[in-house]
């Protein structure tokens, strides 16, 4: 049975590598980064000292700086709306803070550690990015950035890769209404979702 799982990884891992030799070198990491994310990889952190993250598109690699601080993350992402830094503070607790699963407390305390305005409803902008698609509903009645919120937020701080990555959510859960209308978790209301950006 090894000897089968052993020879089925090889070939898996051949086709991975015939099909990224097709991508132009930049996808590369994306396409990797995008694929984790699909499959609930986590990155394996290494010991040695590893790069900041690229600030100017997605870094699409799995060295990021793990000792950035909340504040200077915002910063970087400079999320433009109370939705968007709601899913950049997510994002830092699942990848910075070992915390996928949260509360909306959990939001609010990083959102002060992070030298942020206070939210005028934190609850409300949890929701909203909820409704959008860049969280999902975990166990125990927590939160956790969706798929497309960790792309969102390694888009940041480019604007139209970040507009990109919205208009895959509304395209997929257009899609998704169409195929399944008693589907819950699709939002009702598309009309504001251009504030995002």
């Amino acid at each position: 049975m090894a000897e089968e799982d052993h020879r089925l990884s090889a070939e898996v891992l051949q086709q991975v590598i015939a099909a990224l030799s097709k991508a132009e070198p930049t996808s590369r990491s994306k396409i990797l980064q995008t694929a984790a994310t699909f499959f609930d990889i986590r990155p394996t952190v290494t010991s040695s000292p590893l790069p900041p993250p690229q600030q100017s598109e997605p870094s699409g690699d799995f060295s990021e700086d793990r000792s950035i601080s909340p504040k200077d993350f915002i910063h970087d992402k400079a999320p433009q709306t109370d939705i968007e830094r709601v899913t950049c503070l997510a994002y830092y607790l699942t990848h910075y803070r070992a915390t996928p699963h949260f509360k909306t407390l959990d939001i609010s305390k990083l959102n002060t550690e992070a030298a942020q305005v206070k939210f005028s409803n934190a609850a409300w902008s949890v929701e909203n990015a909820a409704k959008k698609g860049l969280l999902v509903p975990a166990p125990r009645g927590h939160k956790q950035i969706s798929s497309f919120g960790e792309r969102f937020v390694l888009a940041l701080p480019n604007r139209n890769t970040a507009k990109e990555v919205l208009a895959n959510i509304r395209k997929k859960r257009r899609t998704k209404r169409a195929d399944d209308s008693n589907n819950s978790e699709i939002s009702t209301e598309e009309s504001t979702e251009d504030s995002l950006i």
